[in-house]
């Protein structure tokens, strides 16, 4: 599909930025979110620098009517949806399980899974009634292996793996489809408030068959290509792009 629509949640840092970026290159309209206005605008600006129809709407994923007046929002600016990507995400706070509360269980699970539950939600409603479209969610390679010391953000990838093969079920008979990225490692602020030293780092790093660490533009082009035409008979699947973490 040319010039597709595309809507990506947990746009301002990080993959979602890099892929917001992509997409502007490949000519789609967009429509980003976040919670922060004043770098939402300018990410917009900067799409529309590239040659894009931009736009940024605040949203905060927890939240189910912010999630609704999102979609609508791109649906009187473009009139359709073609595509979404389900990014934003937190680490939470992550230790040992002993050391884990209610409170930072739901701090965790709020963004990750109810936050891919609500956008799913309204994205697949619009794109169901439409007849097409195509949903990338936001996984980790810890979403299908445990990692010891994060038993909650692991747990919630766990859960938006899930998610994302009962959607892809449940919306095929639509024609639209929904899949998952998977990343290893990469460079991004969640990565170093996840590690919180560089002896931790390199640590994770040593685990990295290709010996680094995964850089945010290619993440991007791993979702730009699942959600486009060129995989149109891939559904329900998690890519994992990962330096091949998970190969062994």
């Amino acid at each position: 599909m040319t010039n597709p629509v595309v809507l990506i949640t947990g746009a301002l840092t990080g993959i979602g930025r890099a892929t917001a970026i992509a997409f502007a290159r490949e000519g789609a309209s967009l429509v980003v979110s976040g919670r922060r206005a004043a770098a939402g605008e300018a990410l917009a600006e900067e799409l529309r620098g590239l040659g894009a129809e931009a736009e940024f709407v605040v949203a905060d994923v927890r939240r189910d009517e912010d999630l609704q007046a999102l979609v609508e929002r791109t649906l009187a600016r473009f009139g359709h949806l073609d595509m979404a990507v389900n990014n934003a995400g937190t680490e939470g706070r992550p230790g040992p399980i002993a050391e884990q509360t209610g409170e930072s269980y739901a701090a965790t699970f709020d963004t990750n899974v109810l936050g891919v539950v609500l956008s799913l939600r309204h994205e697949m409603r619009t794109m169901q009634a439409q007849g097409w479209g195509s949903i990338v969610n936001l996984s980790s390679t810890m979403g299908h292996r445990g990692a010891a010391g994060a038993a909650i953000y692991t747990a919630s990838k766990h859960a938006v793996e899930g998610l994302t093969k009962a959607a892809a079920l449940e919306a095929a008979r639509f024609n639209v489809r929904v899949n998952a990225i998977a990343p290893g490692p990469v460079e991004t602020g969640m990565l170093d408030r996840f590690t919180a030293s560089s002896e931790r780092k390199a640590a994770l790093i040593a685990g990295v068959p290709m010996q680094r660490v995964g850089r945010p533009e290619e993440i991007a082009q791993a979702i730009v290509f699942l959600a486009s035409d060129k995989a149109s008979f891939i559904t329900g699947q998690i890519l994992s792009v990962d330096g091949g973490k998970s190969a062994g």
